[in-house]
């Protein structure tokens, strides 16, 4: 009987203090942890792709395709950090100590507050280059998206290093036993939370996209009823803002499966429930909300045939050639 409920403990020898793991079939167990495995290094694969493709190809190295890499970056960072982590939770036992667990819960946050930013930044782009496309070269330089997104990282490690002072400082505090790993703060900084990283961002995002679909849709009426009348320079003209109504359909996809995955999260958040409380919820909606890092590159490889091109050739390791960075893939 000794022996037994030694076995249900993460820590035996601290028989007064150590958490106990939760009850689990065998079978059930395996599956989850192969299943999340599996996504986890589809996760890391997928966004390495993306994030070679348009590191290497000089053709990719447009403001668009920067917000994208930064997106990227970000997800890569939750399959390689966040996602094996979290399958270790899966056990009920946290074995890696205080400091792993803040850097865990601090990662978390960062990386979800910078994906949401990474949106923002892709819908104000899309919104530029269909609402004022004339402005847009000078509008939207390289430069200054690479300005935007160093912010956009920078303002994510402030803003979380912020609200999550206390829970920085005493990492355990909100743990009720040796082997636990909970991350939490009170009532009116999660709301603030929540209204700042979610609510806010998420208004933003959703009026400029709306902006951007009644434009697009103006648009294209305005061009097949003068589409007789277009002249050559005009039908340039016509092409560049077929290609930008082109990626501003593929972003939107992005920003509507980002939002499948964040509101859940952010709403049940919202109403009271908490990840360290909840099994289920923890399984279900942070897993969610971290399968949106798996998602974006699959409508990528749907989407834009410059990927699907840019992938053949770094899993053939014709990148390795000479002056492959000036392949033309688009």
């Amino acid at each position: 009987m000794e022996t037994l409920e030694e076995a249900e403990l993460c820590y035996p020898e601290l028989l007064n203090t150590s958490c106990r793991k939760p009850m689990q079939h065998h079978a059930d167990s395996i599956f989850l942890y192969i299943l999340l495995s599996c996504i986890t290094l589809l996760t890391v694969a997928l966004n390495l792709l993306v994030i070679i493709s348009i590191s290497h190809f000089r053709q990719l190295h447009t403001p668009t395709n920067l917000l994208i890499l930064s997106l990227a970056v970000s997800d890569f960072l939750v399959g390689l950090l966040l996602m094996p982590f979290k399958i270790l939770l899966l056990g009920g036992c946290w074995f890696l100590g205080s400091l792993m667990c803040l850097l865990f819960y601090y990662a978390s946050f960062i990386l979800t507050s910078a994906s949401v930013g990474n949106m923002v930044l892709i819908s104000v782009d899309r919104y530029v280059a269909i609402c004022d496309p004339l402005c847009y070269p000078t509008k939207v330089t390289q430069k200054r998206v690479k300005i935007c997104i160093c912010l956009c990282w920078a303002c994510s490690v402030l803003y979380n290093g912020i609200i999550l002072y206390r829970f920085l400082k005493y990492p355990d505090r909100f743990n009720s036993c040796y082997g636990e790993c909970v991350g939490e703060f009170d009532y009116v900084t999660g709301v603030v939370d929540i209204m700042c990283t979610f609510v806010g961002s998420i208004a933003a995002i959703v009026v400029l996209y709306m902006r951007v679909f009644v434009v697009a849709v103006s648009q294209a009426r305005v061009m097949r009823s003068h589409i007789a009348a277009v002249t050559l320079q005009g039908s340039v003209s016509v092409t560049a803002k077929k290609s930008e109504r082109k990626a501003a359909r593929t972003l939107g996809v992005v920003v509507v499966v980002f939002l499948m995955c964040f509101c859940p999260y952010f709403v049940l958040s919202l109403v009271g429930q908490h990840m360290s409380k909840s099994v289920a919820f923890s399984f279900l909606w942070v897993w969610l909300l971290y399968c949106n890092s798996c998602f974006n590159p699959v409508v990528y490889a749907f989407f834009y045939p410059w990927f699907r091109r840019s992938m053949k050739l770094i899993v053939t390791f014709q990148i390795m050639q000479p002056d492959s960075c000036d392949t033309n893939i688009m």
